[in-house]
């Protein structure tokens, strides 16, 4: 059973020439059942940042501590 999360960025972060801004938030639903949607390596945050903002979490060194997440349902 798959969860949804709201993902949004905790402050602006400018690294390696990418910009990351609290109104970057996103919605996502992951594969599994989890509590975090960090814990398979954000492998669905990353996917739908680039989709829909043209933004490389990887690049820019995000991790789990940069955003705040809320279950959705």
């Amino acid at each position: 059973m798959s969860k949804v999360f709201k993902v949004t960025p905790k402050r602006v972060k400018r690294t390696n020439g990418t910009v990351l801004t609290p109104e970057m938030s996103i919605i996502v639903t992951t594969v599994q059942s989890v509590s975090d949607p960090f814990s398979n390596g954000a492998k669905e945050i990353k996917e739908k940042y680039m989709r829909d903002y043209n933004f490389d979490y990887q690049k820019a060194c995000c991790s789990k501590n940069d955003f705040e997440f809320k279950r959705l349902d």
